[in-house]
């Protein structure tokens, strides 16, 4: 009998499960595959990035609990399952230079005792594929550093009974693959970019490429490629559901959804941990699984 695939996408705020490989994710719900989105914090320091909502005092005396109803309401429209970690927002501290971080939040949290959650997570969910987030976190909010952190200790601390001991953490469990999130990639950008250009539509791209290192990080590697645009729909609805976090008028949605599967039908990840033997570049997390689970 083939055993249950499964998928474990740790984030670090509610709403980055729908920026970050929630097509991905859409397409293996639709396969049969169990989809489990692991949010580390409940947002509670973001800021309301939406201009409509701005200034409204229920929300912003409400933020925590308003955040929580956005992520219900996107984990529904993605069809996947998800469970918060229980860690508290750092925010993203501005200034030069940088004001310290507020005690007790998510990225002040001692690695191995905050990995030690995460590691529970995956011996009760029992996923063979883990995606996560570089060692800049995607761009460098401190909690994406954190939940980079914990995800790599935890990847190998599941199985780990010394270190997580059973009568604590529950039985061990191997995953078998690790990648990062690299949607947000130069080669997609300039793709888009260009064929907005070349049809004489204005491209919310320019700046980001004038200024690639500024904004983002160095290159990375992608190893695999997702064919998944049949979801970008649902990406973009449960986006959406994050009213406080999206302008629906924004640049999110400025690039016409036919150009879109067009010219980038894809999402994209960087292999960075496997235990199974596959073939470079991939188009499938659970290459070199699915034919042994």
């Amino acid at each position: 009998m083939t055993e249950q695939l499964r998928l474990m996408a740790v984030h670090a705020h509610p709403d980055d499960e729908s920026s970050k490989g929630a097509a991905t994710m859409a397409k293996y719900v639709s396969e049969g595959v169990d989809v489990l989105v692991v949010t580390c914090t409940g947002g509670e320091r973001g800021s309301i990035l939406n201009p409509k909502l701005q200034g409204d005092a229920y929300i912003e005396e409400n933020i925590h609990e308003v955040r929580k109803k956005e992520m219900d309401e996107a984990r529904e429209i993605l069809g996947v399952e998800q469970e918060w970690l229980g860690f508290v927002d750092s925010g993203l501290p501005e200034g030069d230079p940088l004001p310290p971080l507020p005690e007790g939040c998510f990225a002040l949290e001692d690695v191995d005792v905050a990995a030690g959650r995460l590691v529970k997570s995956i011996r009760t969910f029992r996923p063979q594929v883990i995606t996560t987030y570089d060692e800049n976190g995607g761009y460098p909010h401190p909690d994406h550093i954190m939940t980079h952190k914990i995800s790599m200790v935890a990847f190998d601390g599941a199985a780990d009974a010394e270190k997580f001991p059973e009568s604590r953490f529950g039985p061990v469990w191997q995953p078998q693959k690790l990648y990062y999130n690299q949607g947000f990639n130069r080669p997609r950008t300039v793709a888009l970019h260009e064929a907005l250009l070349e049809r004489d539509l204005e491209s919310p791209y320019g700046e980001w490429l004038e200024h690639w290192k500024e904004f983002m990080r160095a290159e990375r590697t992608l190893t695999t490629f997702i064919p998944c645009s049949d979801f970008f729909e649902i990406r973009d609805k449960a986006l959406i559901a994050h009213a406080t976090q999206i302008d629906p008028d924004g640049g999110w949605f400025r690039v016409p959804m036919d150009i879109q599967k067009k010219v980038w039908p894809t999402e994209e990840y960087e292999l960075v941990k496997s235990l199974v033997d596959s073939s470079i570049p991939e188009d499938d997390l659970f290459a070199g699984i699915r034919d042994n689970a």
